[in-house]
């Protein structure tokens, strides 16, 4: 199986290079050889290619900037998986592309299910889930994976910029009113391959497509999740100049920014583990073993 991954260097594409590693033969262009704003080159290269699967991790994920780049967030998040989609269809191949719990407006009491009605509040969330839209609606073979709150060890996220200002400061001001699971990007990719690994045994993504939430277990809010952090890192004996009694929690409309975030992202998975009789840990698991391995890697 040729297998096209975009986005390689990113938190989740650098993370599925690993996890695929022995489904298929891999291909992950760098952004020089495939830029994703060119689709009339990005057509060419799968054209070339002729994959089996594309899976898509790549996007805009600058959400407060999307508010300002809308076009540019639109033709990385909805027009490039649109080309994707309709290439896989005329391939006669299959698709995994990654969406987002932006796709809700964060107001219901309940984790949302794969069924709920998105209701977008950001130029991030709307071009993601026209995106999600354009796959389902072209690709027949086709998986979106759903997630949330996504760190790692590469790139930029919250745990790293929590790690740097704790270091930094004596005292923080974090949201405490929403809510999510922080989710591994290492976890997002295994359990991808775990998923593709139970599909080629049982008729492959054509047997069962569509939308699935894929996230850790359990929830957080930003203000719990920052201080966890910053606890578990004094622990593992990083010397910071924060401690988590000095991290405030504070509202949504005391940190106003340019895009709205739902106050809550909890994403039901009952579907992604019934589907694929796998089951997705605690949050707090991974958050150790991610900051364990980031701060062996920084030493």
């Amino acid at each position: 199986m040729k297998i096209l991954v975009t986005g390689g260097s990113g938190q989740v594409g650098s993370e599925l290079l690993h996890a695929l590693t022995g489904l298929g033969a891999l291909y992950a262009p760098n952004r020089s050889q495939l830029d994703l704003t060119d689709l009339k080159k990005l057509r060419e290269v799968i054209r070339d290619m002729k994959p089996d699967l594309i899976v898509n991790p790549a996007a805009y994920t600058a959400v407060d900037k999307a508010e300002t780049e809308p076009e540019l967030a639109a033709l990385l998040n909805a027009h490039a998986p649109a080309v994707m989609a309709e290439e896989a269809q005329k391939l006669g191949a299959a698709m995994i592309h990654y969406s987002t719990d932006y796709v809700f407006d964060g107001m219901s009491n309940h984790p949302y299910a794969e069924t709920d009605r998105a209701n977008p509040q950001s130029v991030y969330g709307r071009t993601k889930l026209e995106g999600e839209l354009a796959v389902s609606s072209v690709c027949e073979a086709h998986w979106i994976f759903r997630t949330s709150w996504v760190y790692g060890v590469h790139g930029g996220n919250f745990l790293k910029t929590i790690l740097r200002l704790a270091a930094e400061r004596e005292t923080l001001r974090i949201v405490a009113d929403q809510y999510g699971a922080p989710t591994w990007a290492r976890l997002i990719a295994q359990k991808t391959a775990d998923a593709l690994s139970v599909a080629i045994k049982t008729g492959g993504i054509a047997a069962c497509p569509g939308t699935y939430h894929l996230c850790a277990g359990g929830i957080a809010t930003w203000h719990e999740y920052a201080c966890y952090i910053v606890d578990r890192a004094q622990e593992l004996g990083v010397p910071l100049a924060l401690t988590s009694a000095s991290i405030e929690p504070i509202s949504t409309e005391a940190y106003p920014l340019p895009a709205s975030r739902p106050r809550s992202s909890r994403l039901a998975t009952d579907k992604f583990q019934q589907t694929f009789q796998l089951k997705f840990p605690c949050w707090q698991g991974d958050v150790n073993a991610c900051l364990s391995e980031f701060l062996q890697k920084h030493d």
